[in-house]
Formats: structure tokens, C-alpha cells, sequence
């Protein structure tokens, strides 16, 4: 139950995340969700120890942790932004 949780929570970041980078015409819904794990996890490891709390990926689903996400899953489509047209936009 947990993995599914973490898909559709994950599937949502990475599509807010998308948005807000304006990159949501070019990902499909399997890109929004790679994003948005991948950005919960990046946020768990390197931001959550900083400002403390419980990251999305060990099941705690409140404000805080959803937060943290967006902000990684943002991050990471910068740096993919980065690496693939050479600005950040």
C-alpha cells in the first residue's frame, strides 16, 4: 500500500513540479512520476536532515514532506533543464 501511495504522491509532485518549470508538454505521466520519486528522494536525503522532519518516501505524508518533494523535484528539472538545453529557463 505504501508503493502505491508513493506513486501517486510522487506521480503528483512530479506533475506540479513540471508546471511550474513549464515543462509539462514535454514529459508524459511516466517522466512526472520518475521525477517526482526521484526528487522526494534527492529532497530526503539532502534537505530533510537540515530542517528535520520525516522525508515522503518513509510513509509520513503531511505539509512539510510534500513541500520538501516539490522543492527537489524542482531542483532535479533544473539541473535536467541544465544539462539539456544549457539553461535552466
Amino acid at each position: 500500500m505504501g508503493l502505491i501511495i508513493l506513486l501517486v504522491v510522487g506521480g503528483i509532485i512530479g506533475w506540479v513540479a513540471s508546471l511550474i518549470m513549464r515543462t509539462d508538454g514535454q514529459q508524459g505521466v511516466l517522466l512526472n512520476v520518475i521525477v517526482g520519486i526521484v526528487g522526494a528522494l534527492l529532497a530526503g536525503l539532502v534537505v530533510t536532515p537540515l530542517i528535520g522532519g520525516a522525508p515522503i518516501t518513509s510513509g509520513a505524508i503531511n505539509l512539510q514532506s510534500i513541500l520538501v518533494s516539490l522543492v527537489g523535484a524542482v531542483v532535479l528539472l533544473a539541473i535536467i533543464n541544465l544539462f539539456r538545453r544549457g539553461s535552466v529557463r
